[in-house]
């Protein structure tokens, strides 16, 4: 038993690291942020089909609730947009520092949507998340479109996991990804579309590198990862599993920084503020599990 509760562990521990890879992958592949975005919903809603295929799924959903996952896949397009352009923009340590402050926007966002009033704490860890954001934007004003798009992409990201929280308490995981990943695809093609750029053969000429790259992202990276994040909670708590999530950055930037050590190289400002961001993340996670309990106790 200890050791299928050790295998549970690892495994979520690798879905985090794959989670902070995909940034990596971001840097490597060479095509715009609209496309790689269109190419990763595209190959991924693909790859979903398959699965529930497979899996037996049921697709069925009503008309209302596709509109409603319809605008779940909007908003996963334009995180995923906002992050890969983040790192066009600036690096991967940027987009993935400015991605932790999604913890900042959750403590506004959740009271909206689970009708409950804001936390005194969590104002005071929104504030030393600010403070830590100053400290990395103002070490780092060469950044400043990267460090934007990166906050923009933190919004955008906390709002489809709000969303999405919703969607998991009535549908299955692949269903809502499956719906999300096509409308993000119809989404992106009317945009591409709107830019004046169109869908020739120069649009699917793509080098030998970027294709491998794209289905790693697509496979591995999207469909393997959403579903494995969905599928540990059965043996481990949510509670674990969003504490791990927000590794994600400190293992992206530490990848970062062994593949591409000139690029993603830092001031001392820079890495004492993203230490503070993802410190008051991680100890915002601990505080709140442990009112929890202390509620079950009384």
């Amino acid at each position: 038993m200890p050791n299928a509760r050790l295998k549970d562990y690892l495994h979520l521990h690798f879905l985090v690291v794959i989670a902070g890879f995909t940034a990596i992958l971001g840097e490597l592949i060479t095509i715009g942020a609209l496309e790689l975005v269109w190419y990763r919903m595209a190959m991924a809603g693909i790859l979903m089909f398959v699965y529930i295929k497979i899996a037996r799924v049921n697709l069925k959903i009503t008309i209302k609730t596709f509109w409603q996952f319809s605008a779940a896949g909007v908003i996963i397009a334009l995180h995923w947009i906002t992050f890969f352009e983040a790192i066009n923009q600036a690096n991967v340590s940027i987009a993935l520092a400015m991605f932790s402050s999604g913890a900042f926007f959750a403590s506004f966002i959740e009271p909206i949507f689970f009708k409950r009033r804001i936390l005194g704490y969590e104002i005071v860890f929104g504030l030393v998340v600010i403070l830590g954001v100053i400290l990395i934007t103002s070490s780092e004003m060469g950044y400043i479109n990267g460090i934007i798009l990166g906050l923009f992409s933190a919004l955008f990201s906390t709002l489809f996991a709000v969303i999405n929280g919703r969607f998991i308490e009535r549908h299955s995981a692949s269903v809502i990804s499956f719906y999300e990943f096509v409308s993000g695809v119809l989404f992106l093609t009317v945009f591409i579309l709107l830019t004046g750029k169109s869908f020739n053969a120069e649009f699917f000429t793509l080098s030998n590198s970027d294709w491998i790259y794209l289905f790693i992202l697509a496979s591995i990276c999207t469909a393997y990862a959403f579903i494995g994040s969905v599928e540990v909670m059965r043996y481990i708590s949510p509670f674990t599993v969003i504490l791990s999530y927000n590794l994600e950055p400190v293992y992206g930037i530490a990848i970062a920084l062994m593949l591409f050590p000139e690029a993603e190289k830092m001031s001392p400002q820079f890495y004492f503020g993203a230490i503070l961001v993802l410190g008051t993340v991680l100890f915002d996670a601990v505080f709140k599990n442990y009112q929890r309990r202390r509620r079950k106790s009384k």
